[in-house]
């Protein structure tokens, strides 16, 4: 067998200079849903793993961290490899312009000083980031990423190249998706209306692939034109897929709460943050994307959401 100290020749590869500071791992984990998420293999043997599905195929994607001379170095397997490294900079955030942000808070500035090279990368892969945000809906985020591993190991498949020997699976296609008998969805710890949502996903996957290239706010009315999307599984999307600044997970646990204890000492709901972001629009998005890099959330003494004991357990979800 192989290891990743054993190397299999790539089918691609590139070295890019981006000419500012890239935090790889921390970009690439922007698109990870939980630390066991088959999809990722984050910081082994020296370099980042990621395995998807390209408009041209499966691939494997391996990136070093930035090296003494300002070079990302990436390696790619499989028939997406031209397609993966030629979005490599759009992923490591290279079209995340931050020069129309005004910080408007001290709080801000300070994070933005403190992390000054924060950006959001986009994939331009629209259902691989709509599946696990709607089986991310009104869920712990336990049981959430349970699901989600369990369905892409139980119906995905092997990645190309090293990336099966180091366990790395991509996510199932849409024809796939589409034959899940209902009672797997169960055991799975997915309920019927997140697995029909999935389901119905995955008949329009041409068309919401499409939806890359339109700006934020189009792209947000075609998802939520299906059953089962709405405004907080559309802004996730909008974050991973689109790298879209302006939006904003609105019906999140804790986001709305967290930036109104880290602004202005008091919890909001969606509407008081709703209002409150009015003058970044725009760039709306950049607001608890800071709150959060810079740690601050509010304290956690409430009783906390419970996965639901009506379905099975995670140990049953191997």
């Amino acid at each position: 067998m192989t290891s990743p100290d054993q190397p299999v020749a790539p089918d691609a590869a590139r070295v890019w200079r981006p000419g500012h500071p890239v935090p790889v791992g921390g970009l690439l984990r922007q698109q990870r849903h939980g630390g066991g998420d088959p999809t990722h293999r984050l910081a082994l043997a020296g370099r980042h793993w990621r395995a998807c599905r390209t408009p041209q195929g499966a691939v494997t994607l391996a990136v070093t961290e930035q090296d003494a001379d300002g070079a990302v170095t990436a390696q790619a397997w499989g028939p997406g490899a031209d397609w993966a490294l030629a979005q490599l900079p759009d992923l490591l955030g290279e079209r995340d312009d931050w020069s129309a942000f005004e910080p408007r808070h001290p709080v801000l500035a300070e994070a933005r000083r403190r992390h000054p090279h924060l950006r959001q990368g986009r994939t331009g892969l629209v259902l691989e980031a709509l599946v696990p945000a709607i089986i991310e809906q009104k869920v712990t985020g336990q049981e959430a990423f349970a699901g989600f591993r369990a369905l892409v190991r139980r119906h995905g498949t092997p990645a190309p190249g090293p990336g099966a020997t180091l366990g790395l699976m991509l996510q199932p296609d849409a024809a796939t998706l589409r034959q899940v008998p209902s009672w797997e969805w169960l055991r799975f710890h997915i309920d019927p209306a997140r697995s029909r949502a999935v389901v119905t996903a995955a008949r329009h996957a041409e068309a919401l692939e499409r939806a890359a290239g339109l700006s934020g706010e189009e792209a947000e009315r075609r998802l939520r034109a299906l059953p089962g999307i709405g405004v907080w599984t559309a802004a996730e999307v909008r974050q991973r897929a689109l790298g879209d600044p302006d939006a904003v997970s609105f019906g999140d646990y804790h986001v709305a709460k967290d930036v109104g204890w880290a602004l202005e000492g008091r919890l909001f709901d969606d509407a008081e943050l709703a209002r409150y972001l009015r003058p970044w629009a725009g760039q709306r998005g950049r607001v608890p994307m800071l709150v959060a890099a810079a740690g601050l959330h509010r304290p956690r003494r409430g009783a906390r959401m419970s996965p639901r004991e009506h379905l099975p357990t995670r140990d049953q979800m191997t």
